[in-house]
């Protein structure tokens, strides 16, 4: 909108029109939406007046004030050169803004969205867009019902007023409360109808477009921007999602125009939160031009956003060999070593999470072993003001590229493992889930495993147990299995943890099966030391182990049999077992169709089968067809175990046999 100066001393004239035109939705009458809304609003201007004292005031808040009297009792042209003054004004400093709310001015604005008049709303929507940019604004504009006459003044058909609204709608919906309301008044589907450009307008340099079609342009990339804010909102992308937003974004991003795509991306990496919105982002090819807009070094933001979609739909192998093939691996590693990406922090999360994700297909932690990509993350843990999140996914992406062998060796070498151990210490939930499961890679490796236990790390991996997230919980525990089964002295290690043993059969009463599972396998290499198993079985470990017997899941299940099997071999536990009613729930696990269940499974029931009691339960419960079918598996720890087990219940039927006969012996031998 081209908006004449005018100086405000001509408003008089205008004023005094006789034939002075007043909307009426223009005469606003004091009705607030709520009563405590109201009080609010009073406190707050006699707030403002006991801080602000008349004579400290700049002469320029009352002339802003003076304008917007014009608006209420001005006729048609006054409004409009009102409106024009304001502009004059700098609108985005506080005391400016706080001049037009303290006289009422932000609901006259409003109120001129609902008139008929043209020059009205462009004037009245030029001033809203720059005074939304303030949080308070904003959220008053959403109470005072401003979205709903936002959305609706959508629908006219001058360009510019659609842009306006459109930028204001952007600035808006950074409140929640105001993308719920552009959601239930059915906004959502008018700005995805503004993103259906021709391809040519979004293809051609601004130089060559005519004046209408740049406004088409600058129509799409305000929608655009609108649709970034709205999509902040989960139910909000599932209605874009219906609206048919998915190609016409796939189509964006293709334009020449960054105005258009930055926000594009920014619309696409909110949306692919959503599992559909992920498989949409396959199937439209999205992914190559995605990576091509990685290496744009001049657009951050837009990097950023790129960097964030593929850590989110990176879950998914399909994309994650996209990206590879796309070429997308070598800018994410060359963007970790970046200076400049380094002092942008949530580029730098959103570049370390995106190789996080990426690295879980064995084929891209190739070609990032080939781009020395171990060393990067390294140098990164070693900044300790580094972000707790970039610090996450850091640690993340180690835990992937470790699982190769040479990285193990790699991170030692490079003195990874200090780095490590001492993030144990931070308070981070999602990084202290990460931790644990790179060092337990670590502990694959022995040189790494001396280093890390000579450094305090089992004891800190250990005292994370008493953390409140079940997550780190549960992977803390998974990471003590193999420091416990390949210390030199591990029973002694277990009981030096003082209150350690206790605490981890405490975790056996938690409400989360993965945890529990985590756990009854940390209990099976624990109970492996008779000590130790000793100390846990006058802790209550064998009641806690019954009362999970009856699960349904299929990870507790293998490693509950585990733990069961290796708690038989102190003093009377094996019969307790019998007696709490462990047997037949075991049997029943034979009928799971995992190999890893028959396995733990077959070999708890081998060691409880050493008590005759339990046999003739086992027997009675249906288990010999099972064992029989294990003796035939091609895992041999499986054929061993149901041999055992078989081989118990057969000895004690041969010697309840044998008691029989001679049974029948003596009785024929009284009879004659």
């Amino acid at each position: 909108m081209n908006e004449p100066h005018i100086a405000e001393d001509e408003l008089e004239e205008c004023s005094e029109d006789q034939n002075k035109y007043v909307p009426r939705e223009v005469i606003i009458e004091e009705q607030p939406d709520s009563d405590e809304s109201e009080a609010s609003r009073s406190s707050s201007e006699e707030e403002g007046r006991t801080e602000r004292p008349r004579h400290e005031i700049s002469p320029e808040y009352w002339n802003i004030q003076k304008l917007v009297k014009y608006l209420k009792t001005g006729n048609q042209t006054a409004t409009v050169v009102a409106l024009c003054c304001l502009k004059d004004h700098d609108l985005t400093t506080e005391i400016n803004q706080l001049a037009i709310q303290e006289i009422g001015g932000l609901e006259l604005l409003i109120n001129l969205l609902e008139t008929k008049d043209l020059k009205c709303k462009l004037g009245a929507l030029s001033v809203l867009t720059e005074l939304s940019q303030n949080p308070d604004i904003r959220k008053c504009i959403a109470n005072l019902g401003g979205i709903g006459i936002l959305v609706k003044n959508l629908t006219e058909p001058a360009r510019d007023l659609q842009i306006y609204v459109a930028e204001t709608i952007y600035n808006v919906a950074q409140v929640k409360k105001a993308r719920k309301h552009i959601r239930q008044c059915d906004g959502i589907p008018k700005l995805v109808d503004f993103l259906d450009c021709n391809e040519t307008f979004l293809n051609t340099p601004k130089d060559k477009l005519s004046d209408s079609e740049m406004l088409a342009v600058n129509m799409v990339s305000a929608a655009a921007r609108a649709l970034c804010s709205v999509s902040k909102s989960s139910k909000n992308v599932r209605v874009m999602m219906k609206s048919g937003a998915v190609p016409l974004l796939a189509r964006l991003l293709k334009s020449i125009h960054m105005e258009v795509v930055i926000p594009t991306i920014g619309i696409i990496s909110q949306c692919a939160n959503d599992p559909n919105y992920q498989l949409a982002i396959q199937t439209e090819g999205m992914v190559s031009d995605i990576v091509k807009h990685l290496s744009m070094e001049e657009y951050p933001e837009l990097r950023r956003f790129c960097a964030e979609t593929i850590f989110k739909c990176c879950e998914k192998a399909v994309t994650r060999d996209m990206v590879r093939q796309s070429g997308g691996l070598d800018p994410l590693v060359n963007m970790a070593m970046d200076p400049k990406t380094k002092e942008d922090k949530p580029l730098l999360a959103a570049v370390t999470g995106a190789i996080w994700k990426t690295a879980i297909s064995p084929e891209n932690v190739e070609r990032f072993d080939q781009l020395k990509t171990v060393e990067v993350l390294v140098k990164l843990l070693e900044n300790t003001e580094e972000s707790e999140e970039v610090l996450s996914n850091v640690v993340g992406a180690l835990g992937e590229c470790l699982k190769f062998e040479h990285n193990r060796s790699t991170l030692r070498r490079v003195d990874g493992i200090p780095h490590l151990v001492n993030l144990l210490n931070y308070t981070y939930p999602p990084l202290l889930e990460n931790v644990p499961m790179v060092l337990r890679e670590c502990a694959e490796d022995p040189e790494s495993m001396r280093d890390i236990e000579q450094l305090d790390g089992v004891r800190l991996i250990w005292s994370l147990l008493k953390n409140d997230s079940p997550k780190v919980q549960a992977n803390a525990a998974w990471s003590l299995v193999p420091y416990i089964r390949y210390a030199t002295d591990s029973g002694e290690m277990v009981r030096c943890f003082v209150g350690g043993l206790e605490l981890i059969v405490n975790l056996l009463k938690s409400q989360d099966t993965h945890v529990l599972a985590c756990v009854c396998a940390a209990i099976s290499e624990v109970a492996k030391d008779i000590e130790n198993l000793a100390v846990i079985t006058d802790h209550g470990v064998l009641p806690l182990l019954v009362n999970l017997v009856e699960t349904e899941d299929v990870e507790l299940r293998q490693h509950l049999a585990s733990a069961i099997a290796y708690c038989c071999a102190w003093g009377s536990n094996c019969k307790e077992f019998g007696r709490l009613g462990a047997i037949t729930p075991l049997v029943q696990y034979m009928a799971d169709i995992e190999p890893d269940v028959h396995r733990t499974t077959a070999l708890a029931l081998f060691h409880l089968s050493k008590n005759p009691f339990n046999c003739i339960t086992m027997h009675e419960s249906g288990v010999v067809p099972f064992l029989l079918k294990a003796v035939s598996s091609t895992n041999w720890k499986l054929q061993e175990a149901a041999a055992g087990c078989l081989a118990n219940i057969r000895k004690l039927a041969l010697e309840a046999d044998t008691v029989r006969l001679i049974r029948n012996s003596l009785e024929t031998d009284k009879r004659d």
